[in-house]
This record gives C-alpha cells, sequence and structure tokens, in this order.
C-alpha cells in the first residue's frame, strides 16, 4: 500500500516532463518575432540609404570636365601643327604649349614649376621665361641651370598620337612623342606628368 503515492507521483512527473518537452522544441524551433524582423528590415534600409547617399556625394564632388575645357581633352588637327624646331605655340584655352622638338611632340604646362606664375616664350632669345622670378627654360621644358628659382623642368600633358597602325602615347618619364603619320593627336591636361629637378637627366 506504501508504494501506491510513489508511483502515482513518478507517473505524474513523468507526465510533467512529456508535456514540458515538446514547449521546449518549440521555444527553440520558433522564429524570429515580428518585433524582430521588423527590427532587421529597418537596420537594412537604412544601411543601403547610407550607402546611397556616400556614393551620390562621391560622384558629385568628382570633378568632371568637357573636351575643349583645361582639366579635359583637347584634339589637335596635325596639319596646324608648329614646325619641327619653330617657336612653340601656346593654347591658353588648355593652359599648355605645343613644342615640336626634334624627337617629337610635348604638351607643356603654362605655369612656372616655382610659383605658378605664367610664362611666356621668347623669341630673341629661343626660350622661355618667367616674368615673375626669372625662371629660364629650354624649348623641350628643361630648366635651365642657375637660371632662376623654379626648382624643376616644365610640367608635361600627356599625348595620345593616332596613327594608320595604331596608337603613341606619352612615356611615364613625360617624353616626347613621335607624330609622323599621325591623323589625329589628344592632350589630356587633365593627366599631367611632374617635370624632373633641374639638372637631373634629359627628361626622355
Amino acid at each position: 500500500m506504501a508504494t501506491a503515492p510513489v508511483t502515482r507521483g513518478r507517473a505524474a512527473s513523468a507526465t510533467t516532463k512529456a508535456a514540458e518537452a515538446p514547449a521546449a522544441s518549440d521555444a527553440q524551433t520558433k522564429g524570429i518575432s515580428r518585433r524582430e524582423f521588423l527590427y532587421y528590415i529597418w537596420g537594412a534600409s537604412m544601411a543601403l540609404l547610407m550607402a546611397e547617399s556616400a556614393g551620390a556625394i562621391i560622384w558629385f564632388s568628382l570633378p568632371r570636365f568637357r573636351a575643349g575645357e583645361y582639366g579635359g581633352i583637347f584634339t589637335i588637327d596635325p596639319s596646324t601643327l608648329p614646325a619641327v624646331g619653330s617657336p612653340p605655340v601656346g593654347r591658353p584655352d588648355g593652359k599648355f604649349w605645343l613644342s615640336n622638338t626634334k624627337n617629337g611632340l610635348l604638351a607643356l604646362s603654362m605655369i612656372c614649376t616655382h610659383l605658378g606664375c605664367l610664362f611666356k616664350w621668347v623669341d630673341a632669345n629661343n626660350r622661355f621665361e618667367c616674368p615673375c622670378h626669372g625662371s629660364k627654360f629650354q624649348a623641350d621644358g628643361t630648366k635651365i641651370k642657375g637660371q632662376g628659382p623654379a626648382p624643376r623642368n616644365l610640367d608635361r600633358f600627356v599625348i595620345t598620337v593616332t596613327k594608320p597602325g595604331g596608337t603613341d602615347k606619352t612615356n611615364a618619364n613625360g617624353g616626347p612623342v613621335n607624330i609622323e603619320g599621325a591623323t589625329s593627336i589628344a592632350i589630356d591636361t587633365g593627366k599631367k606628368i611632374k617635370g624632373w629637378p633641374e639638372g637631373s637627366a634629359p627628361q626622355v
């Protein structure tokens, strides 16, 4: 008789555990709540909005230049180039000089490498001369040693020469480009190659 309550107690305990097991299983398999789902959606939307805003800011902050304006590309008719060895021809709209040397064509920046003054070509002296502080440069942009405070050669713009057999382009040193047989010439004033220091080897 004494064992009956114990047996009933064990049975009741087993029944309780059996009832709790499905509840625990349901808790483990239950998905995220509606509130959590909305929270995740809101977070993803905010991240996407911030990414789009950052992209738009970067896009509008980047400089964009049209062909034919400084910072853009200038197309040159080969027939209008100065003859080899003749005085350079200035293009104030693009802020560059076209200098047709015996080694090829150069597009030299019009801005002095000292303090940014606009220099000029002096026919009588056959050289570029800066009126601000007296720096002087050869026709190929090489700084004349000891002539003024400019620390380096004139900067050069990248030239692309189109020919029937392909294209030639300014090298990494900013050297002159052979224009023999050219059908079209493009000067990219958005790509400037820094002049070498005064006294350096020829910039070819």
